[in-house]
């Protein structure tokens, strides 16, 4: 069983910050790509922020310079989001490729956490 659970969502004002967590659990071998997708209500589900091993981080045009994504272990990601504004409100999902102790590779994703800009 593979698990990915996100927190750190919650009701911030415009211009606040927030930092979001993702840990991956279960029988793991190796995480190649980990990444924050995000769903606003009436809204496809999109790109926030990816991290591949080995490479540079990737981000939306619309988050670029206010948001940071990074992975201090094998199994956490974090997005620190700054100078959030109402646009910015969501529900944001990890996603990870991930190597299982059973031999197969495949995208899990976690449940999600709202993120609320609101004043």
């Amino acid at each position: 069983q593979v698990q990915l659970v996100e927190s750190g969502g919650g009701l911030v004002q415009p211009g606040g910050s927030l930092r979001l967590s993702c840990a991956a659990s279960g029988s793991i071998i190796d995480i190649n790509v980990m990444g924050w997708y995000r769903q606003a209500p009436g809204k496809e589900r999109e790109l926030v922020a990816i991290v591949t091993r080995g490479y540079s981080p990737n981000y939306a045009d619309s988050v670029k310079g206010r948001f940071t994504i990074s992975r201090d272990n094998a199994k956490m990601v974090y997005l620190q989001m700054n100078s959030l504004n109402p646009e910015d409100t969501a529900v944001y999902y990890c996603k990870a490729r991930i190597l299982t102790a059973l031999g197969t590779s495949g995208d899990f994703w976690g449940r999600g956490t709202q993120v609320t800009v609101s004043s």
